[in-house]
């Protein structure tokens, strides 16, 4: 039984058709990366399997338990957490806060204030930010910022993780970074679903990666598959990047 599985999905926005019969699983443990271009659906996708979007059609399960449809904090109570895109920190609060609002919910939430602070003091040493702890989040930096943003989505105590582009705007040696710190995470025992328009990063972190276009999965496999894939090629990488 797989550890997340997607089957037939469907969802369209008037006469737009942004996700149709989207079918993948996920294994425990893996790293899952998903790219495609621009408009092609890969963030509509994160939206469904969290609960930000109800499916038109289709089956989402995890862990075997059907979640298709559940509101978003009923997702995240039964172990999936994720980042956005635009990170949104609480601007006045510091850091720490920001972190403390996530223990409060989530699969596992802390018992008491005192138990969340704690707590969230090592999520943000985690992700290298214990030294930011006391600052307020509009003085953070846009790498700091998204630091933050997975610190509050690791403050679920997820299982299962989707990273929505959060590398996007980072320059090459933070973009490293945080896939070291991706890793890292993967190896305590969180599986990781990747969106990314990095491809090479994309392509060193995951064990398979799934491609989207125009809503459609047009290929599966392993990275060095992938990069090779005369339609993927064509779609989206172009000659000079594959």
């Amino acid at each position: 039984m797989a550890f997340l599985r997607v089957e037939g999905l469907c969802k369209s926005f008037g006469g737009l058709r942004a996700i149709h019969d989207l079918d993948f699983s996920v294994e425990e443990g893996e790293i899952v990366g998903v790219i495609g271009p621009n408009g092609s659906g890969k963030t509509t996708a994160l939206n469904l399997l969290t609960g930000f979007l109800r499916p038109d059609s289709g089956k989402v399960t995890f862990r075997g338990e059907d979640i298709t449809g559940l509101p978003r904090y009923r997702v995240s109570q039964k172990g999936v957490a994720r980042t956005f895109q635009l990170v949104k920190p609480f601007l006045e609060s510091t850091a720490l806060e920001n972190v403390m609002v996530g223990r409060a919910y989530g699969h596992s939430p802390a018992g008491s204030l005192a138990a969340a602070a704690e707590e969230s003091i090592g999520i943000l040493d985690q992700v290298g930010l214990a030294d930011k702890a006391k600052v307020i989040g509009k003085d953070l930096t846009v790498m700091q910022r998204k630091r933050l943003e997975l610190a509050r989505a690791l403050a679920a105590k997820p299982n299962l993780l989707l990273l929505d582009e959060l590398m996007a705007g980072l320059n090459p040696r933070e973009a490293e970074d945080a896939c070291s710190l991706i890793r890292l995470i993967r190896d305590s025992n969180i599986t990781i679903i990747v969106v990314e328009h990095i491809v090479k990063a994309v392509c060193n972190l995951s064990d398979r990666v799934l491609v989207l276009n125009m809503g459609e999965k047009i290929a599966e496999g392993p990275p060095d598959a992938i990069v090779r894939n005369p339609d993927v090629v064509s779609l989206y990488l172009g000659k000079a990047h594959a």
